[in-house]
């Protein structure tokens, strides 16, 4: 059993303890308290003047899967021989040798979501993991935890390039509704062969992944930068009853009633980065304050390795400086993303039971100067 006391605990549930405890018990939470009060027999560490926050979580990366230094043997990150790939696992593809992993847990990012690059407009089905295991399978919060899919310029670059479908934004947008159309289909048919063994389907691994994205089991994570490409995921969804969310949403401020209305989120960033391609010609750090100000439930990703994972929290705080809520930022590092992961009753807020994924800081989590002092996956120190 381990206890922090004496620390200035932002618990991203709503309480702030200015020297309050932390009792860990295994891999878990098992108390907090506004007063400094180990049980008996507990090992103690004193974290006065320290802040102490649930670990980080980034919600869109390609950490273990574009790996660094081994850019082409660590690159698996984009499958370009076929638009359509939802059977593409990216657990297959996590290295956890890949040191981004170290740098993660250093900047004090505790849980990720790894995936497919957006070379395809069906890229395949991501993974939610710990930033610290032994192997991918250990690290695994939630598999799979969404279906990336992306529109506008990628997909029409990599194929068009080539002369093969995708080569516009229309094809983009038709593949996706045949490859749903079919998935339905299969669907229908495996009922019926339920009832009717003559008649049920061969097994079809690509339509088989699409299975929990129409049930709504998992979402689809849409890769959209421009209005029309963002219109174009919702539109979409609408047609299927999909759940969604907007992957990077580079003009997403432009639209925040077209959120709002329907309830999805918006997992925006990297932003630090050059307008590398036409998409990103308005890319603003005050999109996510203006979205989160109108409403949406707003994360912030680094899509790593774009920006490396670890300089999250300066992302959040390069947010603030350009007009969001400093509250919000830091629930766009923390509780939010986990309930748009699906995670939130594991991670994103220290409270009894959930993971004990701590951070201890220096100071203020958004300060730039802040440093990361000691790190705590599933109750194991893990650095400091």
């Amino acid at each position: 059993m381990l206890t922090l006391i004496n620390g200035n605990i932002i618990t991203m549930a709503g309480r702030v303890y200015k020297e309050g405890s932390i009792v860990v018990k295994g891999q878990k939470i098992a108390a907090l308290s506004p007063y400094p009060s180990p049980p008996d027999g507990a090992r103690v560490i004193d974290v006065t003047g320290k802040y102490v926050l649930p670990g980080f979580i980034d919600a869109h990366t390609h950490i273990g899967i574009y790996e660094e230094i081994y850019r082409i043997e660590g690159d698996d990150t984009n499958e370009t021989s076929d638009p359509i790939t939802p059977h593409l696992r990216a657990l297959d593809a996590v290295n956890m040798e890949d040191l981004a992993f170290q740098d993660a847990v250093q900047g004090g990012v505790t849980t990720v979501m790894t995936g497919p690059g957006s070379a395809n407009v069906i890229g395949g089905l991501s993974v939610v993991m710990k930033t610290h295991a032994r192997t991918a399978d250990e690290a695994v919060v939630k598999n799979p935890a969404g279906l990336k899919v992306a529109l506008g310029e990628n997909p029409k670059r990599v194929y068009g390039n080539r002369r093969k479908t995708p080569t516009t934004r229309m094809a983009t947008a038709a593949l996706m509704r045949e490859t749903l159309v079919a998935a339905q289909n299969y669907a229908t048919n495996i009922k019926r062969g339920k009832k009717y063994p003559d008649k049920l389907p061969d097994r079809d691994l690509k339509l088989e992944a699409m299975l929990p994205v129409i049930s709504g089991e998992i979402p689809m994570l849409i890769h959209a930068h421009r209005v029309d490409d963002i219109i174009t995921a919702l539109r979409i969804a609408d047609e299927f009853h999909l759940k969604v969310s907007i992957q990077h949403g580079t003009e997403a401020h432009k639209i925040p009633e077209e959120f709002t209305k329907r309830g999805t989120p918006a997992v925006i960033g990297p932003t630090l980065s050059s307008r590398a391609k036409v998409e990103l010609k308005d890319r603003s750090f005050k999109t996510a304050g203006i979205l989160s100000q109108a409403g949406v439930k707003v994360a912030i990703m680094t899509d790593h390795p774009v920006v490396p994972t670890q300089y999250l929290s300066l992302l959040a705080a390069l947010n603030v400086k350009e007009g969001m809520d400093e509250e919000e930022a830091l629930k766009a590092i923390t509780i939010n993303p986990a309930e748009i992961l699906g995670i939130a009753d594991r991670v994103g807020s220290l409270e009894k039971g959930k993971d004990a994924d701590i951070i201890v800081l220096s100071g203020h989590p958004l300060d730039w100067r802040t440093k990361v002092e000691l790190v705590l996956i599933n109750g194991k120190i893990v650095y400091g």
